[in-house]
């Protein structure tokens, strides 16, 4: 936080910043003047039509593309256009896309333990026997990830919504600060649906959490702001319900 000045109580700075960014490929501009602003803890939903922008701005976020124009800051201090994917991944920053990828010849636990944040050099990956509180985060992520009853299964046997629980709890196992989300609600039955938006509202608020997704119900069930990109460009934000009656969103998005 910034110091009070005048006596008026601090002011919280956002946690990611995006101000005037624009990103061009070949001629077509698939960010354009971009910002976006994203505070400490918030769930935020990411809507807008193919190539609307929004593979492109998780690239720039995680440092996979660089932006020709514009600034993109974490906490204010770091510059992220000057980052890689692994730089940003190390600052906090974790990434799910929207087919899952977990380790499906080995079991749940096994996903879980492996993607912990620990000590990865060879000798200490051998030797490992999983300290006590390394088996309590692994509980702890069984029961957030609702695949307890899972934990000797094989991953590849999971049903499509687990595998895509199981990856969100492999990321979490990271203690990232931020994590982005790239339709988490795809192929997942109505039920996993339900279920998946339970469980990113319970992720949000120790840290901050963007997804992006095509399913409104799915964006309605997370109860969050939400932004709306168009041609690159933030087209309208807020809650669902108000920004789906604008006639702007309506044409471009909902197609009515």
């Amino acid at each position: 936080m910034t110091q009070p000045i005048g006596g008026l109580p601090p002011v919280a700075q956002p946690q990611l910043y995006l101000d005037g960014v624009s990103r061009s490929f070949d001629g077509f501009k698939a960010i354009n003047n971009l910002s976006l602003v994203i505070e400490h803890g918030e769930l935020r939903a990411v809507i807008g039509p193919n190539g609307a922008g929004k593979t492109t701005m998780m690239d720039i976020i995680t440092g996979k593309t660089r932006p020709d124009t514009g600034q993109v800051l974490w906490e204010q201090t770091v510059d992220l256009t000057r980052l890689d994917e692994a730089a940003t991944a190390r600052l906090g920053i974790g990434r799910k896309f929207q087919k899952p990828t977990v380790f499906e010849s080995h079991t749940v636990q096994d996903n879980l333990t492996l993607a912990l944040k620990a000590d990865r050099s060879p000798w200490a990956t051998l030797f490992r026997r999983g300290s006590a509180p390394e088996r309590s985060r692994i509980d702890e992520l069984l029961a957030l990830t609702r695949l307890g009853d899972h934990r000797f299964r094989l991953a590849g046997a999971l049903s499509h919504g687990q595998k895509q629980w199981l990856e969100i709890g492999m990321l979490l196992a990271q203690e990232p600060r931020l994590l982005l989300v790239d339709e988490p609600a795809a192929g997942m039955t109505d039920a996993e649906t339900m279920l998946t938006a339970d469980l990113l509202k319970s992720i949000a608020g120790e840290r901050s959490v963007i997804v992006v997704e095509h399913d409104m119900e799915f964006v309605r069930a997370l109860g969050c702001k939400v932004t709306v990109l168009h041609q690159g460009a933030v087209l309208a934000e807020g809650r669902l319900d108000a920004v789906s009656a604008m006639p702007d969103v309506i044409e471009v998005y909902l197609g009515r």
